[in-house]
């Protein structure tokens, strides 16, 4: 089971971490992306990091989102910066397990989904 935390309420500009963490998963085995789902929009991906440790992010990110794990911890964050509104969504952390050696933003190769966490940017 995957699960994300840190979601919450921040005013443009501001910065928040998100977490994921696997009860069941041994994260640095698999290629974890996070994603997410704002109302009446189609799911966007954010970042990925494969198990080798290689990372990629969507265009509408980079620069402001960063994405990492802590092996010690089970755990992989999304740091994100410089927050604006169109930000706001729920936020989703996946797992490929198929080749997880590889990182993708594309959805239909993770396995595992989480339930989300809300992120709200908004003054």
């Amino acid at each position: 089971q995957l699960m994300e935390s840190g979601g919450g309420l921040v005013q443009p500009g501001g910065s928040l971490r998100l977490s994921c963490t696997g009860s069941g998963f041994t994260l640095h085995e698999y290629c974890i992306g996070w994603f997410r789902q704002a109302p009446g929009k189609e799911r966007e991906a954010l970042a990925s990091l494969s198990s080798s440790d290689m990372t990629a992010y969507a265009d509408s990110v980079k620069g402001r989102f960063t994405i990492s794990r802590d092996d010690a911890k089970n755990t992989v964050y999304l740091d994100m910066i410089n927050l604006k509104p169109d930000d706001s969504a729920v936020y989703v952390c996946a797992a490929d397990e198929d080749q997880p050696q590889f990182f993708t933003l594309w959805p239909g190769e993770y396995d595992h989904w989480g339930q989300g966490t809300q992120v709200t940017v908004s003054s």
